[in-house]
């Protein structure tokens, strides 16, 4: 049989044991965004947008976002005077999709990521067609209307992309109002998203009358 003092003496020491196994679970344990209203974006002080890799939360958009869709417009088909001649594969952070998916509006906060890619081959073993080719760049849009009050739609768009050809930009800056939200306001069919190019959003939205 244990003494009195022995068996305190274990209890003592599996409640320090326990507090520090609590303690060291809280701090291992990553925050994420737990609420729709959550930004899980992170600006520095300079107003300037950080890539994902580097938000206060690291995200990965390629393996942890959802892939919405991938629109062309090759130059060959325009022309050759097409606005947008790449790739735009585009992800939307997966807090603001299932918003989306339960409401069929896009929350505040929301945040899409677009990768655009060269158009390479036109011929492969199965046929001919358009495939990807060099990666290009990186852009995003936001919704934040405390943040972008003043554009409309409270939208604004942003890009890392290096036009000289180096590795992309850190950060990045909200472009003029004049420079994408016009045309988003004008052809966008939801929300300045063009959901009618995202199958993946259209087939999420919920039906009128439900």
């Amino acid at each position: 049989m244990l003494s009195r003092s022995y068996a305190q003496s274990l209890r003592t020491i599996f409640g320090v044991v326990g507090c520090l196994m609590i303690i060291f679970g809280v701090l291992s344990t990553p925050s994420v965004a737990k609420s729709k209203g959550d930004r899980v974006y992170t600006f520095n002080d300079k107003d300037e947008l950080l890539q994902p890799m580097d938000w206060a939360v690291p995200s990965n958009w390629r393996e942890e976002w959802i892939y919405v869709g991938t629109p062309v417009t090759p130059n060959d088909m325009n022309n050759g005077k097409a606005s947008f001649p790449e790739f735009h594969s585009v992800y939307i952070h997966p807090d603001h999709y299932n918003v989306y998916k339960k409401t069929g509006a896009f929350p505040d906060g929301t945040i899409l990521i677009k990768e655009m890619t060269s158009v390479g081959s036109k011929q492969a073993v199965s046929g001919s067609g358009y495939f990807m080719g060099e990666y290009l760049g990186l852009e995003a849009t936001i919704k934040d209307s405390k943040r972008f009050k003043d554009e409309p739609g409270n939208w604004a768009y942003f890009s890392w992309t290096n036009h000289e050809g180096g590795p992309r930009k850190k950060t990045a800056k909200a472009e003029p109002a004049g420079k994408c939200n016009i045309c988003h306001q004008a052809f966008a069919k939801d929300d300045w998203v063009f959901t009618q190019y995202y199958p993946v959003l259209r087939a999420a939205k919920p039906a009128r009358g439900k």
